[in-house]
């Protein structure tokens, strides 16, 4: 069973960074692309973040490119998101996810694991 912990959300000020983790653990090879999404109140969920297994290739949604950062230490099977310049719009759950694919995708039905997601709350 693989399990995806997130941590690190918190109320945050405009203009504040912040860190996200998300670790991993179970029968899983690390070594997949990893995710990071994210669900505001009455909106469907949405792409932030795509990292490919060397964490050579990185893909971001368009809305956070230049302020946030997808990184991930494979040694201790933990995918991180940078977060700076915080808006009141990135307000949301932020879920991590593992894809079993090697494609960047942003598409949430290419992920097969899913954390139970972390609450970042930006106020202006």
């Amino acid at each position: 069973q693989v399990q995806l912990v997130e941590s690190g959300g918190r109320l945050a000020q405009a203009g504040d960074s912040l860190r996200l983790s998300c670790a991993a653990s179970g029968r899983i090879d690390w070594s997949y692309v990893l995710g990071w999404f994210r669900q505001a109140p009455g909106k469907e969920r949405e792409f932030v973040a795509a990292i490919n297994k060397s964490g050579g290739s990185t893909n971001y949604a368009e809305s956070v490119k230049g302020r946030f950062t997808i990184s991930r230490d494979n040694a201790k099977n933990t995918v991180y998101l940078d977060m700076s310049n915080l808006k009141p719009g990135d307000t949301a759950v932020y879920y991590c996810a593992i894809s079993l694919g090697f494609m960047l995708t942003s598409q949430s039905a290419g992920y097969n694991y899913w954390g139970q997601g972390t609450q970042v709350t930006v106020s202006s």
